[in-house]
């Protein structure tokens, strides 16, 4: 009898393209099992919107495993201790996974390595990661040059047909989803993430399908928040309920400068992993050292920056568009790329608060939290990173806010100023429009630019 083989399931939430379940299914009777392991991630354990994500991804992929005979099978705790005890439950199955890059999933998948058959497989990226080498052999740290040499290595691996799938005789215990409380209770804060999404394999493709009919203005309507063209597509390439292979085929041989855009960034979330792969702990530690002396304003030892750092968590700062997206991101799980630009700039220069408390809650709140673009983003912004932008450039998120005609997207998050015109919904205190039940500035522009740069300046010793 064909032996049966395991699927260990974690970023890679579907059936179609996917190299580990293909091919196990070419051996014999595969068994899809995911582990739920917050131990090995620590402080990365997925944070409440994942987790709610997570929940409807994972019960969306059991009824599709359902569906074509077969089930899905889910174990709590340490997945070297559990995977092993199921390989061998079931007399030294093989276990099938795709790579995954994370620095506490490289721990576990080498240890579970020297106990059982372990065989993993490229699925979730562009490229193979490690693959692209600079002329010497190296690995890229810039992301210019790293998207030039992805691009010459184009078209990217084929895409992978969804197996037809052969079960065991027998299924092994299984927990209860419902049982691992990932959905939020009391309260259930989630209302707004419902309304906002559909989760799933399925829905991750009629997305694409819409995305094909806007992708081609991506170039100029990506930077207008308050217009939806953009593909929102970052929290089903997360999970892999879709991965960026069949993203670049689906648009294969098209040329406009907007596909050219989007295509970039799904290079940048290669590039982000491939940094990350180079330095395990950038989400916990500046790349460039000298920003370990920098007088961050401390919300764990100053009561004032621990305030402070409440407000820009609420979305009560005092500039509209910072407020606008904080509160998109409480109420759906997700911001708009160009406000997430924004915020994280103000917490980092006109707060002078560490860029890792924005890590962190970024983690926190966003379903699409990913561990090494949400580094990557945030030493980029903070001017911290291999490949970042100046710390002395500093964005003025109300000049930004009317440039990208923000005004909609404003009155939809922050309804106290939705009686407001143009232009002074986009700094009403500055035009006496301020409504009393809207906060005004915590600190100006120009004193909070001036204090990020006199900290600056201290820190070079200058």
């Amino acid at each position: 009898m064909t032996e049966t083989q395991i699927v260990w399931l974690r970023r890679d939430l579907r059936l179609a393209d996917n190299p580990a379940l293909y091919e196990a299914a070419q051996r014999g009777p595969v068994i899809c099992v995911y582990v739920l392991d917050d131990a090995a991630a620590k402080t990365h354990a997925y944070g409440g919107a994942s987790r709610w994500w997570l929940h409807h991804s994972l019960a969306d992929l059991a009824v599709r495993l359902e569906e074509r005979g077969s089930t899905l099978i889910l174990r709590k705790g340490d997945c070297v201790e559990e995977l092993s005890a199921l390989s061998a439950e079931l007399g030294g199955a093989t276990i099938h996974a795709n790579h995954h890059y994370e620095p506490w999933w490289r721990n576990v998948e080498k240890a579970l390595g020297e106990k059982v058959s372990l065989e993993r497989y490229h699925g979730n990226f562009l490229t193979v990661m490690g693959a692209i080498k600079t002329g010497s052999g190296g690995q890229y740290k810039i992301y210019t040059p790293f998207s030039r040499a992805v691009r010459t290595q184009f078209p990217p691996r084929d895409l992978v047909p969804e197996p037809e799938l052969t079960v065991p005789a027998t299924w092994p215990a299984s927990d209860i989803l419902s049982d691992w409380s990932l959905l939020p209770a009391k309260p259930d804060w989630s209302g707004g993430i419902a309304e906002a999404w559909e989760v799933g394999e399925e829905a991750a493709h009629e997305r694409l399908e819409w995305w094909s009919d806007h992708v081609d203005d991506y170039d100029e309507a990506r930077n207008l928040p308050s217009i939806e063209r953009v593909s929102r597509l970052s929290p089903h390439l997360h999970f892999g309920e879709i991965t960026p292979v069949q993203i670049w085929h689906h648009f294969q041989g098209r040329s406009t400068k907007g596909w050219e855009v989007y295509e970039s960034e799904l290079i940048w979330r290669d590039y982000a992993q491939n940094t990350a792969a180079q330095f395990p702990l950038y989400a916990r530690s500046n790349y460039r050292e000298d920003f370990d002396h920098i007088q961050w304003r401390d919300p764990e030892s100053d009561p004032k920056a621990a305030k402070d750092l409440k407000k820009w968590q609420q979305g009560r700062t005092g500039y509209p568009i910072v407020d606008a997206g904080m509160r998109e991101l409480w109420q759906t799980g997700w911001m708009h790329n160009r406000v997430r630009m924004i915020t994280a700039s103000f917490l980092v220069k006109h707060l002078l608060i560490d860029w890792r408390h924005g890590e962190q809650w970024f983690w926190d709140t966003l379903l699409d939290a990913d561990y090494a673009s949400n580094a990557t983003n945030w030493q980029w912004t903070a001017g911290t990173g291999v490949d970042s932008n100046m710390f002395v450039r500093i964005m003025a998120p109300l000049t930004q806010s009317e440039k990208f005609d923000c005004t909609a997207y404003i009155r939809k998050f922050v309804p106290e100023l939705a009686g407001l015109d143009e232009p002074y919904i986009h700094d009403p205190e500055e035009f006496g429009r301020l409504p009393k039940a809207y906060q005004p500035k915590m600190i100006g522009h120009k004193a909070a630019r001036e204090r990020a740069l006199a900290a600056y300046r201290v820190m070079k010793g200058s």
